[in-house]
């Protein structure tokens, strides 16, 4: 009764005028940066952080804002990934699976309406469980002390490196990359320069937005400049997206599964949408059996792993929110964007900051209903602007990045500094080092530092004192299996491809 009480003056936050102005541009906007191929929620959401700390607007209606890009995203990205085989995130791979294969069809329509509507019904009842399930784990996270955190965090970058896809060795390293870049300034407790190479700017630390938008945005840029490849084109798809009741209908036990299914998986850190749209498939694949055509453009093929993929992208605010631990790249530029506004994510949020976490769940129902009234008429639309010619969109990008670094501190050095990250970035994507751990480490490495030291202060500098909690050693196996799961499934399937 207290939730829905609370969640009731939520909705008083998020249909005031500015909020739910935000939440509409929010979801809007997310929408079509999603449905361009690489530019994706973490940049949208890091150009437009600069923006919401200078316009001075309240932390919850920034927060509505940066979220409704979040969510609004995951639909977006489905929109390319059907119409043109070019999926924008890895968790989006999966839709492409049947999605382009209806597209090649002539079923893009109904494509695109079940991806909407999964989408709409994996948000939603991801967003009863965060209501529901938000408050029970803050209390219980009130239980967490530095020794806990720490194994959490461990845990966290375990999780992110062992799943990020590819070599597992390859997502080590970018952990540490971004680890390292984490002690760059001054030291916390002494205050002398690490690894500033004498550079006065260098004092304060690296900043989360030079840093992400170019290892992100700037690398984009010069992934497109070196691929002088052509996509397929776009389908003819015009007017509504229309899908029978029959086929809805048939997709609705597969969405409801997929959407807890997905939810579960996104509160576990670092596991995320990718993970969880994987999942989905394959379960709908093995349940449909021999009466499935999956592969070969089975409807249930696209809502499965849309519906995992949107209650995964709203479960993984939970442990942003309750415990400060990101389970995401973007959710980790969120939670720099929550520092930056002065809000530090934890257990106590919901008691010192409800009107941010009441206001921002409450606006999250309007936002999916509003994804769901945009997206099925304006299909069409859509479609033309993913047409954008690669002249336009090129400078477009490289605009808004440097504008939006330059906005932070007004540093021509920050953009030489974003420059060079844009180069370290497409660097690493072009020998398979995935970028989201060195976000992850940039943001969690100084939280790491802090909390173990205070926890070696604490126990006098015995180490005994990280594995003494039941919780710290529950993590610390969490951490340990996640580590060792993916190269235990890849060495199963090479045996079995052996035998």
């Amino acid at each position: 009764m207290d939730a829905l009480s609370h969640l009731i003056s939520g909705f008083g936050i998020a249909l005031q005028p500015l909020n739910l102005g935000l939440a509409v541009f929010g979801v809007a906007t997310g929408t079509f940066v999603g449905m361009l191929p690489g530019i994706g929620p973490i940049n949208a959401i890091a150009i437009l952080i600069p923006i919401t700390f200078a316009s001075g607007m309240p932390p919850e209606s920034a927060l509505i804002l940066l979220v409704g890009i979040y969510y609004g995203s995951q639909y977006g990205n489905s929109i390319s990934t059907i119409l043109l085989n070019v999926p924008g995130t890895a968790s989006a791979v999966v839709t492409a699976i049947d999605g382009h294969a209806m597209t090649k069809d002539g079923r893009a329509g109904q494509a695109l309406a079940v991806s909407a509507v999964a989408s709409f019904v994996g948000g939603t009842l991801s967003i009863f469980a965060l209501v529901l399930l938000a408050p029970v784990l803050s209390n219980w996270a009130i239980r967490f002390g530095p020794a806990e955190y720490f194994a959490l965090m461990v845990f966290a970058f375990s999780a992110l490196s062992s799943f990020s896809g590819g070599s597992v060795v390859r997502a080590l390293a970018s952990t540490g990359f971004g680890l390292w870049l984490a002690t760059i300034g001054l030291d916390p407790n002494s205050a002398i320069p690490r690894y500033t190479f004498g550079s006065i700017q260098l004092l304060d630390g690296m900043d989360f937005v030079v840093v992400t938008i170019g290892l992100f945005a700037v690398s984009e840029v010069f992934v497109l400049l070196s691929d002088t490849r052509m996509g397929e084109a776009a389908a003819d798809v015009t007017g509504k997206a229309a899908i029978a009741w029959k086929e809805l209908l048939a997709t609705t036990w597969t969405m409801l599964r997929s959407a807890a299914l997905g939810f579960g998986v996104g509160v576990l850190p670092g596991a995320g949408g990718t993970i969880a749209s994987f999942l989905a498939y394959s379960t709908e694949e093995r349940l449909a059996g021999e009466s499935g055509d999956f592969g070969n453009g089975d409807i249930r093929g696209v809502a499965a792993p849309e519906a995992a993929n949107n209650a995964a992208a709203n479960g993984a605010l939970i442990p942003l929110l309750t415990l400060g631990v990101p389970g995401s790249g973007t959710t980790a530029v969120l939670l720099g964007a929550l520092l930056g506004l002065g809000i530090t994510p934890g257990p106590l949020l919901l008691t010192e900051e409800p009107d941010l976490f009441w206001g921002l769940a409450a606006s999250m129902y309007v936002g999916n209903a509003f994804l769901l009234l945009l997206n099925l008429p304006l299909v069409g639309v859509f479609v033309r602007a993913l047409t954008l010619p690669r002249w336009v969109l090129i400078p477009g990008v490289s605009a808004l990045a440097f504008v939006a670094v330059y906005a932070v501190n007004a540093s021509s050095f920050d953009l030489l500094l974003m420059t060079g990250f844009g180069v370290v970035g497409f660097g690493m994507r072009r020998f398979g080092f995935p970028l989201a751990p060195v976000v992850l480490g940039l943001v969690l490495g100084p939280l790491m530092e802090k909390n173990l030291r205070r926890a070696m202060a604490l126990s006098g500098g015995e180490v005994g004192v990280l594995f003494d909690s039941p919780i710290a050693v529950t993590l610390w196996i969490l951490a340990f299996v996640s580590f060792i799961a993916p190269i235990g499934f890849r060495w199963a399937r090479f045996r079995s491809t052996r035998g």
